[in-house]
Formats: structure tokens, sequence, C-alpha cells
């Protein structure tokens, strides 16, 4: 694959309900949550995606940013 490769944006995102875990806000250790994939926190490594995902009982998506796609992670 090349660097021009879009598959090399695509990311695992963690999505509950119709929202996208965006990260841990500072201090109070609240998630926060966004309606925009694009807001997301993102990995390329599958076991840190599953590993937040059991902690907030939500589910694995795919994300490219590139041309805006979400489908849902199907190991």
């Amino acid at each position: 694959m090349s660097k021009d490769d879009i598959r090399l944006y695509t990311g695992l995102v963690i999505r509950k309900g119709n929202e996208y875990l965006v990260g841990v806000q500072a201090g109070t250790g609240l998630l926060r949550w966004s309606i925009s994939p694009w807001d997301a926190w993102s990995t390329r490594i599958r076991a840190n995606a599953r590993t937040i995902a059991e902690r907030t009982e939500s589910d694995i998506y795919l994300f490219n940013p590139i041309v805006g796609q979400v489908r849902r992670y199907v190991p």
C-alpha cells in the first residue's frame, strides 16, 4: 500500500447509540461524547478499541474521515 492509499486513514472509533467517544474530561474523568465521527477518538489498535468498548458498553466502528464512511466493525 502506498502512502496515498485512503485505507490507511481508516480508524476504529467507539460508538454508543448515535454518539462517538471523544475522550475523557480532565479533572472530572467524565466521558465526552459527540454526534460527529470526525470528533471521535480513533485508534488502529484493535485491542485498545476492544478494551474501551467493553468498559463503556459500546460498539466498535470503522471510520474513514477521507470519504466520511462509518461501518460497524466485525472482527
